[in-house]
């Protein structure tokens, strides 16, 4: 039986790679924090097994030795677009120094590989490296950091680098689960111009290729540090997504568009120099993953 440590597990991501991973037979352990919500999680809370990190790094490590695990999917992080002074701190504390707590105690077990999670977002007007916001500022530290852990403490590493995801599951306040509310209180939306692009996979997709980044790195000892994205490859702008939805959902949003201005470095055309993940494709189209929303969602959180 396979075993893996899955830190975000509360999260959206996190929450259904879980479920994916128990019910292809794994062992799965997750590191959460005292104050996390099990809400997306509490299906398949009793089939895990939990360890809450205070900050101890002498029990995290003690906890690494114990479970022996085969592989980390690190998806831990916070999402902030706009941050605050006061934010720095929390940014800091959960997107670089969780990670490296988690580095040092994979450098002390027999746990050494990692699948970690990036964002396309390290990539703004698609250069090798332009953080859109701190967020991504923070990711791409992060990243160094594992760099030096590879280099110098044996263990190896995926990060996959995410666009949008999405999925009927997800109550983040992102606009795609805000649709099927507005439209069914006719409540007019004030959006942006909505000519940025957007790159949307459906998150049953984005688990497989958590899973189909662990074989390939478990089954190739040359890789030291790969990073590879997880995109569609189906670019659409704003306006044409509300579009689909609409012909898809048979519901009508009342859009005022350019009700809102474009948020500070707005992403008007995505990363395009990437490496999509070898042996992985995107199987639900935007129109698939629509059908499957079958009721209202609440409201950007894990990225």
């Amino acid at each position: 039986m396979k075993r893996a440590i899955v830190t975000g597990a509360t999260g959206f991501v996190g929450s259904n790679l879980c479920k994916y991973l128990i019910e292809n037979n794994w062992e799965v352990s997750i590191i959460s924090r005292p104050s996390s919500d099990y809400t997306n999680i509490n299906s398949v809370l009793n089939k895990v097994q939990l360890f809450e990190y205070d900050g101890n790094i002498e029990e995290l490590i003690s906890f690494f030795r114990e479970k022996e695990a085969d592989v980390v999917f690190h998806l831990a992080s916070l999402f902030i677009a706009e941050h605050e002074s006061n934010q720095i701190n929390q940014l800091i504390d959960s997107n670089i120094k969780f990670g490296v707590h988690v580095l040092e105690a994979m450098k002390e077990s027999s746990t050494k590989q990692l699948i970690n999670t990036g964002t396309s977002w390290q990539h703004y007007h698609t250069k090798e490296y332009n953080p859109v916001d701190l967020y991504a500022a923070t990711k791409q530290a992060f990243e160094s950091l594992i760099k030096y852990y590879t280099e110098a403490e044996n263990i190896r590493c995926i990060t996959l680098k995410l666009f949008d995801t999405y999925g009927e599951s997800d109550t983040r306040p992102k606009l795609i689960n805000l649709l099927h509310k507005f439209a069914d209180e006719n409540k007019e939306l004030n959006m942006s111009p909505g000519e940025q692009v957007l790159d949307l996979v459906h998150v049953n997709d984005v688990v497989k290729a958590f899973v189909k980044a662990y074989d390939i790195l478990s089954s190739n000892c040359s890789i030291d540090f790969e990073q590879f994205a997880v995109a569609s490859g189906r670019k659409i702008r704003l306006k044409d997504l509300i579009e689909i939805f609409e012909k898809v959902t048979s519901k009508k949003i009342n859009v005022c568009w350019g009700g809102r201005d474009y948020r500070k470095r707005e992403v008007m055309e995505f990363w395009n120099g990437y490496k999509l993940l070898p042996d992985w494709e995107c199987a639900i189209s935007l129109e698939e993953g629509f059908k499957k929303y079958s009721n209202p969602i609440q409201e950007h959180a894990d990225k």
